[in-house]
């Protein structure tokens, strides 16, 4: 099938892009003796652009009062068949949350048990910039200075370590939907070729974003930051006609089982679920819905507030969500994917003066699937904190988004520890990861245990992963220390093809050893560290 005529078929969805492929205790559990098929495991990334108002959605029945003094014109009513819909009566009283009326379909799902909430998400020193957070959500930072200004996205970390030797297959590892603009998110640290847009198609069915920019590709290309983002894209360019038949084949060969609403999400989620049915091996999906910066007319009126542009927007939401995961469902296919919802940040407790709601910091998160344990994780967020002085604010963060993430990463794909570092450069750790993951998530025979961890990372699977050392910083373009609790004998370096480029012997034979790492080019190293307790391996990555 010529790529024009898929796009044709698809020309619901405002844009495609394409990678090169293969919370804690999320999922069921009923006991199990061996390690699951992980291989066709997926996950949906649902992006509710502009910043969805977490409260209005996730009302917090308990302090009903609270919050109807905060929203005084823009409150959901707590009564009657256009009021909050409570989620689970069989929970405590503190715990109890009301959905916002135009949320049926996720209270069916739930019911189910088909989804599960995560309250209070976020991140330190939340940036309330669209764009910035955004960008720290798909790059796996944060508002501090440290972890502010990433260049490359989690998921495309995690997909070109994680699946290292499936990057020149011929079907990608990642497929964006829903936006003309390449995610950041797939932008890996060394694998720059693996997203690509294809909107706005040419007469021949190829999207040139370098022609698109007026001008000839260049011929030689500067060693700058500038000369990076060209090269990245020259690799998308050229990856367009590596996945061109795999994901028309997958997308002739799939079918949908309902009939999704005419909506821009929903059909982004009926092409997804069409290219999961005919075969697609792709691992993640990302789809966007735009219009949640609410500022004005939220709601419809004061006395209408169960209607207005929130609604809507969550109408489509749950409508699209709904008819996707009992699509999959429908076709057997439904144990092996999972969805998640996310945004750039929450809003204000605090309503504004034109029916509507200003930037804010935490916000839920919403996971769907079968394979999920129903319920809550975390409780009501506290609207005490809500105050004048912090300018009707709540502050905080139950779960960091990068612990539900990784939770994913390792209980639904089987990453190892030293995956996820890699993935979030060691923020697992520091965000409290290991040994303290999101109870009751995935269920037991969908949960990979440590012992069925499966790494494509080069020789991290050989190694010791007990947690008894950092290396810091990483990345880093100067020196790496590494600190152990026992004494360092020596480190040796290996490069991403398993060649040992240095091996370095602490003279001290101390718990601390500092090594220079000028002269190594940019790239991902792996760090065969032997102390007295035996080896152990870290991933470094090396950039400038």
């Amino acid at each position: 099938m010529k790529r024009r005529n898929f796009i044709q078929l698809t020309a619901t969805a405002s844009a495609l892009s394409l990678l090169p492929t293969e919370v804690f205790a999320l999922f069921k559990s009923a006991g199990m003796d061996a390690c699951p098929n992980v291989n066709g495991k997926k996950i949906v990334l649902i992006q509710l652009a502009g910043a969805n108002d977490g409260l209005n959605t996730v009302v917090p029945i308990n302090q009903y009062d609270a919050y109807a003094a905060l929203r005084p014109n823009i409150k959901l009513s707590n009564t009657g068949s256009t009021g909050i819909i409570n989620l689970d009566t069989t929970l405590p009283l503190a715990n109890q949350v009301g959905l916002h009326p135009s949320l049926t379909g996720f209270k069916s799902l739930y019911d189910n048990g088909l989804m599960r909430l995560i309250q209070g998400v976020g991140y330190p020193e939340q940036d309330k910039s669209h764009f910035k957070s955004t960008d720290l959500w798909l790059t796996g930072g944060d508002g501090t200075p440290a972890n502010n200004i990433l260049n490359s996205g989690w998921v495309g970390r995690f997909l070109e370590n994680y699946y290292a030797n499936f990057l020149t297959a011929n079907f990608p590892l990642g497929i964006q939907l829903g936006s003309s603009e390449n995610s950041l998110g797939f932008h890996g640290e060394v694998e720059h070729g693996m997203s690509l847009n294809i909107n706005g198609q040419d007469p021949s069915g190829f999207y040139s974003i370098v022609n698109g920019l007026g001008g000839v590709a260049p011929t030689t290309i500067a060693n700058s930051e500038y000369g990076d983002l060209i090269r990245y894209i020259l690799d998308n360019d050229t990856s367009t006609n590596t996945y061109a038949q795999s994901i028309s084949t997958a997308f002739n060969a799939g079918s949908n089982s309902v009939t999704y609403p005419n909506s821009n999400l929903a059909n982004q989620l009926k092409t997804v679920a069409k290219f999961i049915s005919g075969g697609l091996q792709t691992k993640v999906y990302l789809v966007k819905i735009a219009g949640f910066d609410t500022h004005n007319l939220q709601v419809a009126s004061n006395t209408t507030t169960h209607l207005g542009s929130h609604a809507d927007l969550l109408t489509q939401v749950s409508e699209a969500v709904t008819n996707f995961i009992t699509d999959l469902n429908n076709q057997n296919i439904g144990n092996d994917v999972l969805a998640v919802t996310f945004s750039e940040f929450g809003r204000k407790a605090g309503e504004n003066g034109n029916l509507g709601t200003d930037h804010g910091e935490i916000a839920p998160m919403f996971v769907f699937g079968s394979s999920l344990n129903v319920g809550i994780s975390g409780t009501n967020v506290n609207l005490n904190e809500a105050v004048d002085g912090n300018n009707y604010q709540i502050q905080t963060v139950q779960h960091d988004y990068r612990r539900v993430f990784s939770t994913i990463l390792q209980d639904w794909f089987g990453a190892s520890n030293p995956t996820l570092d890699l993935t979030f450069y060691d923020h697992t750790n520091n965000i409290g990861f290991t040994g303290n993951k999101i109870t009751s998530l995935i269920n037991i025979q969908n949960t990979v245990l440590p012992s069925c961890y499966n790494d494509a990372v080069l020789s991290t699977d050989t190694f010791n992963t007990k947690n008894e050392l950092i290396v810091y910083p990483n990345p880093s373009a100067e020196t790496v220390t590494v600190n152990s609790t026992a004494n360092i004998n020596s480190i040796a370096i290996y490069s991403i093809d398993g060649k040992q480029i240095g091996l370095y012997r602490n003279p001290l034979t101390s718990n601390t050893f500092t090594i220079n790492v000028q002269s190594l080019s940019i790239g991902i190293y792996s760090f065969k560290i032997n102390t007295v307790n035996g080896d152990i391996g870290k991933k470094v990555i090396i950039r400038r």
